[in-house]
């Protein structure tokens, strides 16, 4: 596991050292951030379920200010802590040790909102219509901003999600990735 490009490129990261996580392959990494940027000016990324933080770390790399990494496992968060060391650059950072459904009322308390948002819970556990719909009532996002699923290629995400719209999805053998667009309330 490695940084692709950027800012912290081929610097390497560490894996989560349990089997409760699954890290993004470098491949998906590089083609997810080829399909979304590949670069960017500014803006916050969220990586809800963040593992070892590897996606966001590669967001602020390549140009994001702001990345909030959330995950509930202690042993991940001291992985995300250590990877965000590496950069030199933890001001750039939110790391939260919290389940996913607290931390977006957090960020609703908060008024944050997000131009990227990543999610790759544990493919027995990913509840994805869910989660978009709660950061749509929720107002986390910003106008055009773009919601990136990953899944595994036994689940069929919609193309017709409110507030959302598809627009694109590329099949990695085991791994699916969806972006979708927000459009807000029609």
């Amino acid at each position: 596991m490695r940084v692709i490009s950027g800012q912290f490129g081929s610097r390497r990261l560490t894996p989560v050292p349990t089997n409760k996580t699954r890290p993004t392959t470098d491949k998906v990494k590089e083609a997810l951030f080829n399909m979304i940027g590949p670069y960017f000016q500014n803006g916050q990324f969220l990586d809800l379920y963040a593992g070892s933080g590897g996606v966001g770390i590669e967001a602020i790399s390549r140009g994001m200010s702001k990345a909030f990494l959330v995950d509930k496992q202690m042993a991940a968060i001291r992985t995300i802590r250590a990877n965000v060391q590496m950069t030199k650059h933890p001001e750039q950072f939110k790391i939260l040790k919290m389940d996913a459904n607290q931390a977006l009322d957090e960020f609703e308390n908060e008024k944050i909102k997000f131009n990227f948002v990543y999610l790759d819970p544990p493919y027995k556990k990913q509840k994805m219509v869910q989660q978009l719909n709660k950061l749509n009532n929720k107002k986390l996002l910003l106008s055009n901003a773009l919601v990136i699923c990953e899944t595994d290629n036994h689940v069929e995400l919609s193309d017709n999600i409110d507030s959302y719209q598809l627009i694109q999805q590329k099949n990695y053998g085991l791994t699916v990735i969806s972006i979708y667009k927000y459009v807000g309330d029609k």
